[in-house]
């Protein structure tokens, strides 16, 4: 029988699966494919070394799910104290476990994120699903413990880490401590948990004869990069240019950084960690609401600074959360915020539309001392920017393309985003700003440069879709390239419009699809352009096409995951539950990427 002509109904591969074979297989001499037949045999009779070093004898398997990379930060951290400790351990992403090794584990630590409304990191999905369904196997002989990551701005807070503990649990494991649900400055609270879980894990392990593999031969590689985000590289600034129109609405700068020096290397899809330092004239009008001396003496991290430093350097003053209001409430006694307080959806609205100054202003400061006030606050971290450049193409430069937050809050008063005013307005161009690469190994362009990619990246998602672009380019690459755009106006929003054009001149660009929603009466969506565009769109995936978005994670990646969904569906003539089950596919394939916040 002709390999093309192998039915999926007799073949234990999926549609998707077969597809994918056959595209592989369709250009090889019968030299070539004698060659893979004998190396496949081999491959499915070599023994699964990984799998069986980490079955023969008990060790702590250290498990995590990270969409930007704070897990798998934590995670290298634990696995580097339990290795101290000498506790044999293994490390690895979700996206790799190997779901039936779960039954075999005994001991187990859960590091995971929380996406949006209450989802699994991307990378958490299958593992995350897999443990709600009737496959998941009854769990007696596990102990085990969750180390959940999120923000406590969001209504579902660390709601990934909470259906682990819940769903283990239901399974007959055991935890062996209770969970740490930890908020964004979770540097300061993982510390003590990990004393206290390695402790316990030491007390119930078996030890003694068990070698397993390196840590370095089963995780995702861990950076070259000597700066990272505890020690950043000091760059400079070489430019901040204003990439919207005088009338546009929005505020989106190019802004390009000097990395001479450092040796950071960067790929196309990867974030640059950005750390700020707080507006000076809105840590003097905290201070003097407050009625407090700047240079009154205050304890950060078991250190004395002034006041004044703190604030400016250590804390946060521009992402207020709802903690923050209810301590301050609290010691205030304030009943308008006390009041405010009680209603957890109030709460968190008002908190994510108020800076600290706002909710100092709504009440008075009585009682307030310095000490108590920084010990309201979180630490400051830095933000995470979607890349913009190719390091193939720029060299020792990274681009960003940052949209500068400034909003009025309920009285009328104008305020900025923390490190986006930071970047666009206060930092001048040859002054220093600390940076540091977070890899993102789960937005990638295809190993094969002949790959087709569809790209979707509304606003300032379309960032790392110039990198892709110029990376493509650098580099030859002769797959065809899809993108759909979509902003405001054309006239006034179109970011980085000729250099578009210049790619669609050149031939780089296959097709761009624009959607302006404000140029017509009825509101023009990146979803509606891949609508229109269906049968093709569908036809790029069946011939191997990887699909990207980049963007808003709550609204824009939602509609365009649905809109893909029936795509599939009405194209490939396939039930929901299929077409959901071919996107599914597509993602485990790594053919479906997303970088979304």
């Amino acid at each position: 029988m002709a390999f093309n002509n192998i039915s999926a109904l007799t073949s234990p591969l999926s549609e998707l699966q077969l597809s994918k074979l056959q595209q592989a297989m369709a250009d090889l001499t019968p030299v070539q494919m004698a060659w893979v037949s004998g190396y496949l045999a081999a491959v499915s009779q070599a023994p699964a070394t990984v799998e069986t070093a980490v079955s023969s004898g008990q060790h702590l398997t250290i498990l995590f799910g990270s969409q930007t990379g704070n897990s798998k930060g934590v995670a290298e951290q634990l696995a580097d104290q339990a290795t101290a400790k000498g506790i044999t351990n293994v490390l690895v992403s979700m996206a790799d476990y190997k779901v039936k090794n779960i039954k075999a584990e005994t001991h187990l630590i859960v590091v995971v994120s929380t996406n949006g409304e209450g989802e699994a990191p991307d990378d958490a999905i299958d593992f995350h699903e897999f443990l709600a369904t009737k496959k998941a196997p009854k769990l007696d002989n596990l102990k085990f413990a969750v180390l959940a990551l999120g923000d406590s701005s969001y209504e579902f807070f660390c709601q990934t880490g909470k259906d682990f503990d819940q769903r283990l649990t239901a399974l007959g494991a055991t935890a062996i401590i209770d969970r740490l649900d930890a908020d964004i400055d979770y540097e300061q609270q993982t510390p003590e948990w990990f004393e206290q879980v390695l402790d316990k894990v030491e007390q119930t392990i078996e030890k003694g004869g068990f070698v397993a593999p390196s840590k370095a031969s089963i995780e995702t590689p861990v950076s070259a990069n000597k700066y990272d985000k505890k020690s950043p590289f000091a760059a400079s600034l070489l430019t901040s240019q204003k990439i919207t129109g005088a009338r546009s609405t929005k505020d989106v700068r190019h802004i390009e950084i000097d990395l001479e020096g450092s040796d950071l290397h960067y790929k196309a899809g990867d974030a640059l960690g950005v750390w700020f330092e707080n507006d000076p004239q809105l840590v003097d009008a905290l201070i003097k609401r407050l009625k407090l001396d700047p240079q009154e003496q205050v304890k950060i991290d078991d250190k004395n600074v002034s006041l004044k430093e703190a604030l400016t350097e250590s804390l946060e003053l521009t992402a207020t959360h709802p903690a923050f209001v209810e301590g301050y409430a609290t010691l205030t006694k304030s009943k308008k915020l006390l009041t405010l307080a009680a209603d957890k959806s109030k709460l968190r609205d008002f908190a994510n539309t108020h800076q600290i100054i706002d909710v100092i202003s709504k009440r008075g400061c009585k009682a307030v001392t310095a000490e108590k006030f920084v010990t309201l606050l979180r630490h400051l971290s830095p933000r995470l920017y979607s890349i913009a450049s190719s390091q193939t193409e720029v060299e020792q430069e990274v681009h960003l393309t940052v949209g500068a937050l400034t909003f009025e809050n309920t009285d009328g008063e104008v305020r900025q985003g923390g490190a986006s005013g930071f970047l666009a307005h206060r930092l001048q161009e040859g002054q220093q700003v600390k940076v540091f690469i977070e890899d993102n190994h789960n937005f990638r362009l295809p190993a094969n440069p002949e790959t087709a990619v569809i790209m979707v990246g509304p606003g300032t998602g379309i960032a790392p879709f110039r990198a892709f672009l110029q990376e493509r380019d650098a580099t030859e690459a002769t797959g065809k390239n899809w993108l759909f755009f979509g902003e405001q106006t054309f006239n006034e929003d179109f970011l980085y419009q000729t250099e578009w054009q210049g790619f669609l001149k050149s031939g780089l660009l296959t097709n761009l699809d624009l959607a302006f929603s404000r140029d017509q009466a009825e509101k023009i969506y990146v979803q509606d352009r891949l609508k229109e565009n269906a049968r093709e769109i569908y036809q790029w995936l069946q011939e191997g096409a990887h699909f990207y978005v980049c963007g808003d994670a709550n609204r824009m990646a939602k509609d365009v995951q649905q809109t893909l969904i029936e795509i599939i569906g009405t194209q490939g003539k396939k039930s929901l539950e299929d077409a959901e089950q071919y996107l599914t596919e597509l993602r485990q394939a790594k053919r479906y990427q997303r970088d979304v916040y």
